[in-house]
């Protein structure tokens, strides 16, 4: 994969990571009750409101938000795997979750609610197989006395 494809892919991850976690840690109430917006409501059928629970999710949101965008202006295959490794834990067991609880959403809202999840799921495992132009190569170890020469 290019550097600049994997780029965008962890800009993407960032986007989306700042879109829910700023919300859900700033206005908590407000994310439970009407997220994803535009009249959707994803979050709020799944089970009474808990402003904690809200804010760490915030809270996980955000540091994926620094990590991937990290990744996205220092894009070594080393960050972008960390990062890709980082959604994969977290968005795999949220897709399987929420493939497996419909909880009072239409159908249309509860199919809409997992297209984010799999392009999450399919970007991260991008970034985590992003290859690194010197894997398998050789690198020399130099010792002490070759450094000081």
């Amino acid at each position: 994969m290019t550097n600049r494809y994997a780029r965008v892919l962890a800009g993407a991850l960032a986007a989306s990571a700042a879109y829910v976690g700023v919300w859900a840690t700033i206005w908590p109430h407000s994310f439970y009750t009407s997220f994803p917006g535009l009249g959707h409501t994803w979050v709020a059928p799944l089970g009474p409101y808990n402003e904690h629970l809200a804010r760490d999710v915030g809270a996980l949101y955000l540091a994926l938000l620094v990590v991937s965008a990290w990744a996205t202006w220092r894009p070594h295959p080393g960050s972008l795997r960390v990062v890709g490794a980082a959604w994969l834990v977290f968005g795999v067991p949220h897709l399987v979750f929420h493939v497996g609880h419909r909880d009072g959403l239409a159908e249309s809202d509860w199919v809409t609610s997992l297209i984010p999840l799999a392009a999450a799921v399919l970007g991260a495992t991008l970034l985590a197989l992003t290859r690194d132009p010197q894997a398998g190569t050789r690198r020399r170890v130099r010792t002490g006395e070759e450094v000081a020469r």
